[in-house]
């Protein structure tokens, strides 16, 4: 796996499983609308939970920006389909069972064990231009994506990258 993608590097071009098994080519969805894409552990984990609830609570916001989010994790959609039903997920929620997705993005694992938590702001161009990871700080994702989307849309492009444990 190569590093993590930083603000600059282009968006890799991968294939996941989307609603009702159908592929989605990532690079697809990059152009409509300033994209989130959040890569997370598991579903109806406690953080993960925590941290799809809060792009839950925020969607309307990031909509009104000008963005999308879509969330990625290795479970099958079976699993994302209920756990989106069971807390009112507005947003689409892709499976990476290869491993592809998180591999070309550079999501290392914490301790080697669990997934890494990273958040990315992707512009129309298929740049990413925010990338914050943090395994323990769930629900600071979707406010930090939130504050870069509104910087990118409406102001000078942002070009940061964060990383807390």
């Amino acid at each position: 796996m190569g590093k993590m993608l930083q603000p600059g590097d282009a968006v890799p071009d991968v294939t996941l499983t989307g609603p009702g098994g159908h592929a989605v080519r990532l690079r697809e969805l990059v152009g409509k609308k300033v994209l989130v894409v959040y890569f997370y552990p598991k579903d109806d984990t406690p953080g993960c939970t925590a941290q799809a609830c809060s792009f839950r609570d925020q969607y309307e916001d990031f909509v009104a920006a000008g963005a999308d989010v879509v969330g990625i994790s290795a479970d099958a959609m079976d699993s994302h389909e209920g756990f989106a039903a069971r807390h009112r997920l507005p947003f689409t929620l892709l499976s990476d069972a290869s491993g592809e997705a998180r591999a070309g993005f550079g999501v290392k694992s914490t301790l080697g064990l669990i997934p890494g938590r990273v958040t990315f702001v992707v512009d129309h161009q298929g740049t990413v231009r925010y990338a914050f990871s943090s395994q323990l700080r769930a629900r600071e994702h979707a406010t930090r994506a939130l504050e870069e989307v509104r910087k990118l849309v409406g102001g000078p492009t942002a070009t940061r990258a964060a990383s807390t444990p």
